[in-house]
């Protein structure tokens, strides 16, 4: 038979379990590709994590995006530190990212924002990786900053070996007589880019946001930014 004490820890046991299914985790989601025309898009990242957020019951406090190279400073990238702010305001308890690269390819950056998350306690998820920061403690897992000290060194690495094979092959272009830069008169006149973007520039005058107007156009967020900062709209 069971002891008054051992049927008493069973259903503290499962109090807890109950509690962890019905409270949910308040996530941020950080998504970044590098390029900032319409050749790259966001969108496989966030529906990759959102089918995580589903599995693991999460709560999606917000969705932070951002079209900028990841071998910018930190500093340098507007979005990923508001989205690590509203992290620190709101509590989050998890912030969610496609894999390790999307916070940068320069491991001394990758490794200050690692730290700035562990002291303010905010796990991270790395999808690809299939590693996360912290433990259900809240505690730094043992394996966590080697991996992600390893890994950031790679990336770091490999962008480095991909520079110098494209500064190589302009050399060698040059050195044969190729010219680089847009040949003469690819360049488009404010007219010919008002006639092209005239259904942008026009749902811009008239209020929609940013993001509801790459809806209606079906073009990328970046070109809506592109066009509303170059028509100041």
């Amino acid at each position: 038979m069971c002891s008054n004490k051992s049927i008493k820890v069973g259903l503290n046991a499962l109090l807890m379990c109950l509690l962890n299914t019905l409270i949910k985790m308040n996530a941020v989601i950080y998504a970044r590709v590098s390029s900032i025309g319409d050749r790259q898009n966001t969108d496989r990242q966030i529906s990759d994590l959102l089918d995580y957020v589903k599995y693991q019951n999460l709560e999606i406090s917000k969705i932070f995006e951002e079209h900028i190279s990841g071998a910018k400073k930190n500093v340098e990238r507007p979005i990923l530190m508001q989205a690590i702010d509203y992290c620190k305001q709101n509590d989050v308890s998890i912030l969610l990212v496609s894999e390790l690269s999307r916070l940068g390819k320069n491991a001394f950056e990758v490794l200050a924002t690692v730290k700035d998350l562990i002291d303010n306690g905010i796990n991270l998820y790395m999808q690809k990786e299939q590693l996360t920061l912290l433990d259900s403690e809240g505690k730094p897992t043992m394996f966590a900053p080697i991996m992600i000290a390893t890994l950031s060194t790679c990336a770091q690495l490999e962008r480095e070996n991909i520079k110098f094979r494209l500064n190589s092959g302009r050399k060698l272009y040059i050195d044969r007589g190729g010219k680089l830069g847009r040949k003469v008169g690819s360049v488009k006149t404010q007219e010919q880019k008002k006639e092209q973007y005239h259904d942008i520039i026009s749902y811009l005058k008239r209020g929609y946001s940013i993001r509801n107007v790459a809806k209606l156009t079906g073009k990328g967020i970046s070109t809506v930014q592109r066009i509303k900062s170059e028509f100041s709209l």
